[in-house]
């Protein structure tokens, strides 16, 4: 039986507690919370089969930018891509697409169930630009003319720390709202015009669970897991869709990673009926300079190990596996990994 979600994290978090003593041979990593579960599962099942174990700390992509830049990890983890300036101003760094995923709008409101109602990116915008207040606004009951709305004023809630998340949510926002870009804009970190902040996709989903009448956006596996009430989205193509696996590969499917320099590639917004407008992919950063040569070549055997073992844990989890064809190119660029020897690390 598959361990609840819960309590792999919690397992999980404490094999990553800064006072516990990391083993010889465990990879150290930080970074995104986005695909902390996924993690989490490879990392527990790896270490069952390999006795090394993954130290992750779930910080955020802007905390694993900061610490793969201070070479205090042997990975970072980011769903903000870098560009290939960005990349060389961190130190020479690399970085590939490991998974992807949903981000999903969420929700408490007595009487709405998961997927009973349906927003558009304008609404959207909206509300997280403060001008929508309330749950019966015409705006959100002509969407949703059967559903049974409250007249009760809309709590917002969002990130707080750097996140690759927000990234994403606030690209597929700019893309679809012209008051947003102009106003907000697309970051990892933003000026929120209103709502309350929290640390974390975890942080977020524990905020809304424990707040009536509030919206935060989160993974799609924290949505799942935590049995969190969804919002179905009306896409590029005018359809309303729910996130999931398919909807995700849907978006995926337009995705030409052959061609987006140093694998810099957006997927929001994407084209086509099925398609999830706010989905993502998830980046790994190490350098192409290492000192630690051991440390590099075991965090490489890891990825080359979820890349080839790790598909059906993903799937389980709403994510989408890299296809076979990106996954040769991911690990054809491995070989620009070098030690001080220039040597490839694996």
């Amino acid at each position: 039986m598959r361990q609840s979600f819960m309590a792999l994290i919690a397992a999980f978090a404490a094999t990553a507690a800064a006072t516990a003593p990391v083993q010889a041979g465990d990879i150290s990593g930080a970074g995104a919370t986005f695909p902390y579960p996924v993690y989490a599962k490879w990392a527990d099942t790896y270490k069952k089969q390999t006795g090394v174990g993954l130290n992750y700390q779930s910080i955020g992509s802007g905390g694993g930018i900061k610490q793969i830049t201070a070479r205090t990890v042997t990975f970072g983890a980011s769903d903000k891509p870098l560009t290939t300036e960005q990349l060389a101003k961190g130190g020479d760094l690399i970085q590939w697409p490991m998974v992807m995923g949903g981000i999903v709008p969420v929700v408490n409101i007595d009487g709405i169930e998961s997927n009973q109602l349906v927003l558009d990116g304008d609404t959207l915008a909206k509300i997280f630009l403060g001008e929508i207040k309330s749950w019966d606004d015409p705006a959100i009951k002509k969407l949703n003319p059967d559903a049974k709305l409250p007249n009760a004023g809309i709590a917002v809630v969002h990130r707080s720390d750097g996140s690759g998340t927000t990234f994403n949510f606030t690209n597929y926002l700019s893309k679809v709202s012209a008051d947003w870009k102009s106003k907000v804009g697309s970051d990892a970190s933003v000026e929120w015009p209103v709502g309350l902040g929290a640390k974390g996709n975890e942080g977020v989903a524990n905020n809304v669970q424990q707040t009536k009448n509030s919206i935060g956006y989160v993974e799609t596996a924290y949505a799942k897991q935590n049995k969190m009430v969804q919002t179905k989205m009306i896409n590029k193509a005018g359809k309303a869709v729910v996130a999931d696996g398919a909807s995700v590969q849907a978006a995926a499917a337009n995705a030409d990673w052959e061609k987006a320099p140093g694998f810099y590639l957006i997927i929001t917004d994407q084209p086509g009926d099925a398609s999830w407008p706010i989905s993502a992919s998830t980046f790994i950063l190490m350098p192409t300079k290492v000192k630690d040569v051991a440390a590099a070549k075991e965090a490489l055997k890891f990825f080359q190990w979820a890349y080839a073992n790790g598909d059906d844990a993903a799937s389980a989890l709403d994510y989408v596996p890299m296809p076979d064809s990106v996954v040769k190119l991911v690990e054809s660029k491995w070989k620009e990994i070098k030690g001080p020897d220039g040597n490839p690390a694996m």
